[in-house]
């Protein structure tokens, strides 16, 4: 598939997920897709353990884009996740088979003040 295709299905994804429409995800990952997330070490292996996280999540972020890269059937994702209270920056790489997602790598942190000590040396963006 092309690249371009790739970018629109991690488009999709980032809409479903907003629009709370996680059905639509069944459309975007191939049935035996892996999630993988080894911040906590799990790993959601196939389209039923994916339906069963994502029904039982107690409530859904909003995710806002920061920069998409496609790379052939590679795609990197950065964004912010926002809980309405907590909010993440998030890194999500994406390796795609034929046009659907195949396996998802994700990580998340919550960020934090700079230390003071490096203030002249850097620019500090606009939370």
């Amino acid at each position: 598939m092309t690249e371009e295709t790739n970018r629109r299905v991690v488009e999709r994804l980032v809409e479903c997920l907003n629009d709370r429409q996680v059905a639509v995800m069944d459309e975007l990952f191939h049935e035996d897709a892996v999630m993988d997330w080894p911040q906590s070490g799990e790993k959601v292996v196939g389209g039923d353990k994916r339906r069963s996280v994502y029904g039982a999540f107690p409530g859904l972020p909003t995710v806002t884009p920061r920069r998409l890269s496609v790379s052939g059937d590679l795609a990197v994702l950065e964004a912010t996740l926002d809980y309405g209270g907590p909010t993440y920056k998030s890194v999500f790489i994406f390796d795609f088979r034929d046009g659907k997602i195949a396996r998802e790598t994700a990580y998340w942190a919550e960020p934090f003040e700079a230390p003071e000590w490096r203030a002249q040396w850097v620019e500090r963006e606009q939370a």
